[in-house]
């Protein structure tokens, strides 16, 4: 009986699945190529919107804020914190007292020495960024309040013409995230682009800072304690604390003037202002009001606190001569005026408020003029 030749059936049944297969794997593999590409592109948006964000931030608070905010959910890291080389503090000074709330930025941190940072620098070779695995002692510096689970780590060095401002430490729980065979081109770019906004903005906040400081003795302007008291009579008001002010004058300063002439008055303004502010602490405000006044704001602290602080103040000036140039010695006082926010101005605006402990002071000091000078007197 004649059977026939099923062979080549059944090779063409097994082509065809493994064309059937092939379609599939292909139609896989494009579908995966697809999500990447639409995640990739994803990515780049989120990270376009990021980089428009901190290109835009005008002050310090701006800047570091909208990193912390919007850098751990574009990048999905689970840690970001930023590391500035200060070593004199002044960046952490001035922005302290252009009003930048530290206590509100735990992720940011200063280090004294660029050498903190851990990079390690090779002759013509540019910084690298350190990947790899966390660990607690290698890390802790960049990372004091790591969440639970921190598994691996980026750190990306901020450089401006080869110098190292800071470093960018990224952190996630997935122990793949940051490996040291990783490419870091795309941090690195993000991190110079870090680095540029960070440099202008505080060199911008710098000069602000200058034009709120009078050029003579070194301590803040009127503008600025203006400025200054409006902010914290609000914030004394959320946080239900108090302030005070006093006005001080130097004594008889124009027979200054016409004794020892206008050079060693100009030596008699700025010690004067050296020796106030050694009785200050970083959070209270010294400005020169105009001419010979001075006028200082002291934070968290009541009437009877500030009238304390002024009376130093007054012994600190009047108890040693001043040392002028060529030589001449000279004894100078002080006359001190002191007012304190009450409960009654709660009511008021807070402009209105600012502007009558200020003339409270001032009228404090008018009679502590009239009484003979060289004393404190409070607005009660």
């Amino acid at each position: 009986m004649y059977q026939p030749d099923t062979q080549p059936d059944a090779q063409t049944a097994a082509q065809s699945r493994d064309l059937v297969a092939e379609n599939e794997a292909l139609r896989a593999r494009m579908s995966y190529v697809m999500e990447q590409a639409r995640r990739n592109h994803e990515i780049m948006s989120r990270h376009q919107a990021f980089d428009l964000e901190i290109v835009g931030a005008s002050t310090f608070t701006e800047l570091v804020g909208t990193i912390f905010r919007m850098l751990p959910i574009i990048s999905e890291l689970d840690t970001v914190t930023l590391s500035l080389v200060d070593p004199d503090a002044d960046i952490y000074t001035v922005m302290y007292k252009l009003g930048v709330d530290f206590e509100a930025l735990p992720d940011l941190l200063f280090c004294e020495h660029a050498v903190c940072l851990g990079f390690e620098s090779y002759e013509g070779e540019r910084l690298r960024p350190r990947l790899g695995p966390y660990t607690r002692a290698e890390h802790h510096a960049s990372f004091p309040h790591p969440p639970t689970g921190l598994q691996s780590v980026a750190l990306v060095p901020l450089l401006r013409n080869k110098r190292l401002i800071g470093s960018l430490n990224l952190g996630s729980t997935d122990i793949q995230r940051f490996t040291r065979a990783l490419g870091t081109d795309f941090v690195e770019h993000m991190a110079s682009i870090i680095a540029i906004c960070l440099e202008n903005v505080i060199s911008n906040e710098m000069l602000k800072y200058m034009g709120l400081t009078d050029a003579l003795t070194g301590v803040y302007n009127r503008r600025y304690i203006d400025r200054r008291l409006v902010e914290e009579v609000a914030r004394a008001r959320r946080q239900d604390y108090c302030i005070s002010v006093m006005f001080i004058d130097v004594d008889h300063f124009k027979s200054v003037n016409d004794r020892v002439g206008h050079q060693a008055g100009d030596d008699v303004l700025r010690e004067v202002a050296a020796r106030i502010k050694m009785e200050l602490r970083v959070s209270d405000a010294l400005a020169r009001f105009g001419g010979e006044e001075f006028v200082v704001l002291l934070i968290d602290a009541d009437l009877a606190a500030a009238a304390m602080v002024a009376e130093r103040i007054r012994a600190g000036v009047v108890g040693k001569p001043f040392d002028l140039a060529g030589g001449q010695g000279m004894n100078v006082s002080v006359s001190i005026g002191v007012s304190a926010l009450d409960d009654a101005a709660c009511e008021l605006p807070i402009e209105v408020v600012a502007q009558q402990l200020v003339a409270l002071a001032d009228g404090a000091l008018y009679q502590a003029k009239e009484a003979g000078r060289n004393r404190v007197v409070r607005a009660e």
